[in-house]
Formats: structure tokens, C-alpha cells, sequence
């Protein structure tokens, strides 16, 4: 696949995905005889990858360093594992809050259903019955 059919395909800009190469994070893409980039099923995994964990809000520094551990072959992957977990954790405290945020808007909208419609309904009496009497 080309740079523009991965980035259309993923929704992700060609800059992001030469950035992402460039600093190590997805693999440097094999060049056609013109130079041009194009990505492997192997490469679009490693994409997939990383933009799985930016949705996760993991942060490019822990990426790099979660890739230079995987370079570093099985002698990291109790690191690797260690980090992954961190990860998680701070994902999961994350959609805790986001809960937390969603609860009060579900309270706040039923405090508007429950105070502002019905007087909302009576100033539509209210004009309704002046309208009638013109």
C-alpha cells in the first residue's frame, strides 16, 4: 500500500505516518524504483498498533521506549509486560474519571428535563393563549 492508501485507510495524516517512521516508531517503509513508499500488511500491523495505543492515550515516549525494548528482544518482556500494565492502569483511572464527568452530565440534563421544560411548556401556554386572544 502507498503512504496516501494508509493514510486514508487508517484516518491518518502521510506527515504523522513519516513522523512515526521517522523517530522509529512503525518500521522504515520499502520504496518502490521510484522512490515511493509503500507499506506491508507486516507495517500496517505496527500502524494499527500505534494508533490503538494513542487512542489509549499512551504517550509517544512510552511507545519508543516500548519498541526499543522489543528491539532488545525476550530478555525485556517482563519490562515490556511491566509497561503495558502501567498503561493500563492509567487508562482504566482514566475512564473512571470520564465516568465520573459522564454521571454528572446525566444529572445536569435530568435537572434541565425536570426544572427548565416544564416551565418551558407553560411560557408556550402562556404565548399560545395571548395569540388567541389577539
Amino acid at each position: 500500500m502507498t503512504i496516501t492508501e494508509v493514510s486514508k485507510k487508517y484516518g491518518i495524516s502521510t506527515h504523522a505516518l513519516r513522523y512515526y517512521e521517522r523517530i522509529g516508531l512503525i518500521p522504515k517503509a520499502k520504496r518502490n524504483e521510484n522512490g515511493i513508499r509503500y507499506y506491508t500488511e507486516e507495517d500496517c500491523r505496527w500502524i494499527e498498533f500505534i494508533l490503538c495505543m494513542r487512542k489509549a492515550g499512551v504517550e509517544i515516549e512510552t511507545l519508543l521506549e516500548y519498541v526499543n525494548l522489543l528491539h532488545r528482544g525476550d530478555e525485556t518482556i517482563e519490562q515490556r509486560r511491566q509497561l503495558l500494565i502501567k498503561q493500563r492502569d492509567k487508562l482504566i483511572l482514566r475512564m473512571e474519571e470520564i465516568k465520573k464527568a459522564l454521571e454528572k452530565l446525566n444529572y445536569k440534563i435530568k435537572d434541565y428535563e425536570s426544572k427548565i421544560v416544564p416551565v418551558e411548556k407553560d411560557l408556550m401556554k402562556l404565548n399560545f393563549n395571548r395569540s388567541l386572544m389577539d
